[in-house]
């Protein structure tokens, strides 16, 4: 690392449980973050500020005036823009050394697959049971790590999914394909808007910990938080033998 680098980080390397390899772990770490909304904001700005080395921000969608009530990659000049283009020049005024691609498309198929070998961390920060399901497929299939998020009204949960265990579970496992889930939308639903910051800055710290290789990864426990009573509850998830994605992963 260089000497700017040194100083930038110095807080990280002090902590014995990173130190300078920890942190150059994260320097030489390329990320994929799935969504520059609500979740992906505090997501990729911890991810940023932290010295993550390539950051990818992939999202099809553009900066809409009802975002910026919680979506703080964007501004008010940003509404009309692509959020992957708002987000790349938000993160590159945070921090010029973390190299910002910005991705206007919706992965799926062969690109989504691309983009997840090339990661070495991925973060599902989208708002829907389809996209979550292909990131996890791809994510199983190559052996990523993926760190779960999801947010709505006063609700929140995080999970990390992470196929290079023999027994963590991946989100199929949690949530079948196929199942009648309801999906709820912000658009419809409503959400408090720091109960998208707690979560997305929650993913970051899972994501960045998995990059280190420190402590212990939420891998096999899903976390709730109720935002009006401010609790969080832990529910184990066990490894499903017949899931159709992971069960003979």
């Amino acid at each position: 690392m260089t000497d700017d680098q040194l100083l930038r980080y110095s807080r990280h390397i002090l902590l014995p449980q990173i130190g300078i390899e920890g942190q150059d772990n994260i320097v030489n770490a390329r990320a994929l973050v799935i969504g520059a909304g609500g979740l992906g904001s505090p997501a990729a700005y911890y991810l940023a500020s932290a010295g993550i080395g390539t950051l990818v921000l992939a999202d099809g969608d553009t900066v809409d005036l009802t975002n910026l009530q919680r979506q703080i990659l964007h501004r008010t000049d940003a509404v009309g823009m692509a959020k992957s283009e708002s987000g790349q020049r938000t993160l590159g005024e945070l921090n010029p050394e973390c190299h910002v691609i910005a991705l206007t498309e919706r992965l799926s198929g062969q690109r989504l697959e691309e983009e997840v070998a090339l990661a070495d961390i991925v973060l599902d920060c989208c708002d829907n049971f389809a996209t979550r399901h292909a990131v996890n497929r791809a994510c199983v299939k190559l052996g990523k790590p993926l760190v779960s998020g999801a947010a709505i009204r006063f609700d929140g949960q995080v999970a990390v999914f992470d196929s290079r265990q023999p027994n963590a579970p991946c989100y199929h496992c949690l949530f079948p394909e196929g199942q009648d889930v309801e999906e709820v939308r912000c658009a419809v639903m409503g959400v408090f808007a720091p109960i998208t910051g707690i979560i997305g800055t929650v993913q970051a710290a899972e994501a960045l910990k998995l990059v280190i290789g420190c402590g212990a990864s939420l891998a096999g426990r899903l976390l709730l938080l109720d935002g009006l009573g401010m609790e969080w509850r832990e529910i184990r998830v066990p490894k499903d033998p017949g899931c159709s994605v992971c069960g003979r992963a």
